[in-house]
């Protein structure tokens, strides 16, 4: 089997990192198992029913962290693909993985500290939440065809500002080492840039039904929905408000959008599809009021306000790419669009020779439209033979008036046609007017002008991304992962959770084995006397002796300390062993 990993593209493997399993404690290894244990419990009565069986086929076990490897061979089976990825990567590679039909898989494991729920992206979530609904095939078609959607939706400077803000308040909130005072500052950082905003994104709005649906979406009925939102497949907690009253319960449609969400809090309001085919059938409506369907000057406005680097397409498939800064038309009619650098000219979607950044970097304009003594036919179609006959010739000084006014003269150096068509010409010691007003001078340079009669579609992003590089977002600022060296009394915790599983293994294959019993009896009395306060360790242990239907005299302190922290005063600790126990029990 060839992986996932090695068959991408290269602008996006910088994105992806090999699966460092050796990174992995066992008091990890101890959380993914009361994890699985307990959502494997919960959502047998309360997911879709393609979870349980997509589960295994996603070569997901309960006892231990699948590696990467593993979930791509078994992803490859039903069409898709994994890959591992390191905390939030940028929104528009994480798109574009979906969209080629690959889940990248965040590889950082929460904490015991934050084993019921974690802001940043780990392998819980992502393999856990994300994978299992996967081999459900109408499901994966939405997913796949709402990415193809995100790759198009134009997005603004203050979604790539709200993207880094999570970023690193996700990041900060999973570090060990982060202080209160830390974690309050990152807060407050998303809390002034949601404050920014000027408008809402087509991104945003993209973003919202992929929250209400892939993230936190039901399937059912309203009086007795089913799970099926990654998001709360990764926390039976969050997942079991969700079915309360509590929680308002809405019909899935278009409407979704209108509504907003805050990532650090329970959702008040749910969404229910009928089912994954009404998932797609929303999507359609969806698709029809973005701009890279609609095109014309209300699309470009929306490139404009947006800030961000969008792609304009011409009729003629030449595109260009770029922060738009400017454009003029006359009714329906595009005259004349301006872009701040960096620029890259492309052709259906892939980079010009010689029109990338380097030539392109301080900006590009270009008029667009038919000329003025030719108005019934498109410059693009023009053989040579016309163009001469309006004084337009390859080594000549030539003059292109267009219907809009605008005029250009300059010595043609090049014409170049794809498909029969002329989707570029370029310039020397050129002028660019209307009027009075000039648009581009001879002492600029070289002046190249894209040709077409209008603009069918508008998206966001650059046409051409592996040439196009990243221009928007910065290098990450931190990460989830721990940076401070494990204490010894930490070490020795690993060590106790390490021999507890490989006692779990030897009293499974030879239950009430003499030597292995008195072993886990000397792990029970020495952790209840050197670590009670790791209840996870207690628990298993509890666990473990209860399977072997022990009533010894040593579990009797473990099973008082678990009860209370169980009746204790934090309450997440107290849920978590409550929980447990109903489990073991």
């Amino acid at each position: 089997m060839t992986r996932t990993i090695d068959k991408l593209p290269s602008h996006l493997r910088p994105y992806c990192s090999e699966h460092d399993y050796s990174k992995y404690t066992s008091r990890d290894q101890a959380a993914w198992r009361y994890i699985m244990r307990r959502s494997q419990d919960f959502f047998k009565d309360h997911a879709v029913a393609s979870y349980q069986s997509g589960f295994a086929k996603s070569g997901l076990t309960v006892d231990r962290i699948p590696h990467i490897d593993a979930i791509d061979k078994a992803m490859q089976d039903v069409g898709w693909g994994a890959v591992p990825v390191v905390g939030f990567i940028a929104p528009w590679a994480f798109i574009e993985f979906q969209a080629r039909k690959i889940i990248p898989i965040a590889t950082d494991m929460r904490t015991v500290d934050h084993i019921a729920y974690t802001p940043a992206p780990d392998i819980v979530h992502e393999a856990a939440g994300h994978a299992p609904i996967i081999p459900d095939t109408e499901y994966s078609d939405y997913l796949a065809y709402y990415a193809s959607l995100g790759t198009k939706a134009l997005y603004s400077k203050e979604d790539l500002m709200v993207y880094e803000a999570v970023r690193y308040l996700s990041d900060i909130k999973e570090k060990p080492e982060s202080t209160p005072s830390v974690i309050a500052a990152a807060e407050k950082r998303l809390q002034d840039v949601n404050k920014s905003f000027s408008f809402v994104s087509e991104q945003t709005l993209v973003a919202r039904m992929s929250w209400w649906t892939a993230e936190y979406g039901l399937s059912g009925s309203v009086k007795n929905p089913k799970i099926y939102g990654a998001g709360l497949l990764s926390s039976v907690g969050e997942s079991k408000y969700a079915m309360t009253e509590r929680v308002k319960k809405i019909p899935f449609s278009i409407d979704c959008i209108k509504y907003t969400y805050n990532i650090t809090e329970p959702q008040p309001q749910l969404f229910v599809a009928e089912d994954m085919q009404h998932l797609t059938s929303v999507l359609h409506e969806l698709d029809a009021l973005l701009a890279f369907k609609r095109g014309g000057h209300e699309s470009l406005q929306k490139a404009k306000d947006s800030r961000a680097i969008a792609t304009v397409v011409l009729d003629t498939a030449a595109c260009i790419s770029g922060v738009l800064a400017d454009f003029e038309r006359t009714g329906d009619r595009i005259d004349f669009v301006k872009f701040s650098g960096p620029v890259q000219l492309g052709y259906e979607g892939k980079q010009l020779p010689g029109h990338g950044l380097e030539r392109h970097g301080e900006g590009f304009s270009t008029p667009i439209g038919r000329l003025a003594a030719r108005p019934d036919s498109p410059l693009s179609t023009m053989d040579d033979t016309t163009l001469r006959s309006l004084g337009i010739e390859k080594g000549q000084i030539s003059t292109l008036s267009f219907s809009s006014g605008i005029e250009v003269k300059g010595l043609l150096t090049q014409v170049l046609r794809k498909a029969g068509k002329i989707v570029l010409l370029t310039f020397k010691d050129c002028t660019v007017k209307k009027g009075s007003k000039i648009y581009f001078e001879p002492s600029w340079g070289e002046f190249d002008m894209l040709v077409g009669d209008q603009v069918p579609s508008v998206y966001g992003g650059p046409a051409d991304r592996e040439a196009f590089g990243e221009h928007e977002i910065s290098e990450p600022e931190t990460t989830p992962s721990r940076e401070s060296p494990f204490s010894a009394f930490e070490k020795s915790n690993f060590v106790r959770y390490e021999k507890l599983r490989d006692l779990r293994t030897a009293l499974h294959q030879q239950p009430g084995e003499i030597k292995a019993l008195k072993e886990l009896e000397a792990m029970g009395l020495e952790t209840y006397a050197e670590a009670k306060d790791e209840w996870l360790l207690m628990m298993e242990i509890y666990e473990l002796g209860r399977e072997q239907k022990l009533d010894a005299s040593w579990m009797k302190p473990i099973k008082d300390e678990l009860d209370k922290k169980k009746s204790g005063s934090d309450n997440d600790v107290a849920e978590l062993v409550s929980e447990g126990l109903r489990l073991i029990n």
